[in-house]
């Protein structure tokens, strides 16, 4: 197998794949254009949002002119791919990830991608791996700067996490990244605008109000990160066993990267596994109530 990663095998396999990308921005974009110039089969890329000013230094291939026209992220990433030639199929869905019709389009991929910083998005993203199967990789970006003092704005870590979940196993929950208490004041915030309104929003960069953070290079390595993850598991190609990488954090402070193993098991998603069409919709009422 180790002759075939990266050949032949691994392009033929990549041709016959299905894979979610939700979120198109900061790391969005960057995995899609390595799926795409890797020969993934069929990407189906989800994002509601449109480009704006604020946009274009993190968004491969798009424009000022995208963003004067408003135009949504996912036509401006498809039609890019459409460009190149290279034969990938692109699926658009520019919908909101708690659509019911986004949810059952991820419920027929091979495998996913998150690139959103949302707890309850992430939460519900592992919901959909864990029904229906599929293995998941999950991108985190942080960024932190001092908040107080002389030193104000001073960047003290640049910091990202790439997560392996597979169905079954542990999840960003059994991991600690949030609890369901998390989840559930990140629900109240989307869906009560009044509440939402409330949140105080520090920017790209916690610590320090910004628009156009400078951060294209550090979510080009997230990307490429998780993308070799994924890699990894399609030809397996590394000394140590796969399960010994669950997840993979890099430091630019402290120029490191640390990996940790797979242990233990879920007990909250752990009754979900392969349980696929229910109703309501992988069980969550909010799902339920919404129209097609």
């Amino acid at each position: 197998s180790h002759a075939q990663a990266f050949d032949e095998g691994t392009i033929e396999r990549l041709g016959k794949l299905s894979i979610g990308v939700i979120g198109c921005s900061g790391t969005g974009s960057p995995v899609i254009e390595q799926l795409m110039r890797l020969g993934v089969g069929e990407l189906v890329i989800v994002d509601d949002d449109a480009i704006e000013d604020r946009n274009v230094n993190r968004i491969i291939n798009s424009t000022m002119e995208d963003a004067r026209l408003g135009r949504k992220k996912v036509d401006v990433i498809g039609d890019a791919i459409d460009r190149t030639g290279v034969g990938t199929k692109v699926i658009r869905l520019a919908q909101n990830l708690w659509d019911p019709d986004v949810v059952r389009a991820l419920g027929q991929c091979d495998v996913l991608f998150g690139c959103m910083d949302t707890v309850d998005g992430r939460y519900l993203l592992n919901c959909i791996a864990t029904q229906y199967l599929i293995p998941y990789f999950d991108i985190g970006i942080r960024l932190d700067a001092v908040r107080d003092g002389y030193n104000r704005g001073q960047i003290r870590e640049v910091c990202g996490t790439i997560h392996y979940l597979q169905p079954g196993r542990s999840s960003l929950m059994s991991r600690d990244l949030f609890s369901m208490d998390d989840v559930s004041a990140a629900g109240l915030r989307r869906t009560d605008p009044e509440a939402h309104l409330l949140q105080v929003e520090d920017g790209y960069i916690r610590g320090v109000a910004n628009r156009r953070p400078a951060v294209i290079s550090v979510n080009m390595l997230a990307a490429a990160l998780a993308v070799d993850e994924f890699l990894a598991r399609l030809h397996p190609f590394r000394e140590l066993v796969n399960r010994e990488y669950a997840s993979v954090t890099f430091s630019l402070a402290s120029m490191e990267l640390i990996t940790e193993p797979e242990v233990g098991i879920c007990s909250i998603l752990s009754s979900k596994v392969g349980h696929g069409d229910v109703r309501p919709l992988l069980g969550i009422p909010e799902l339920g109530k919404r129209t097609t």
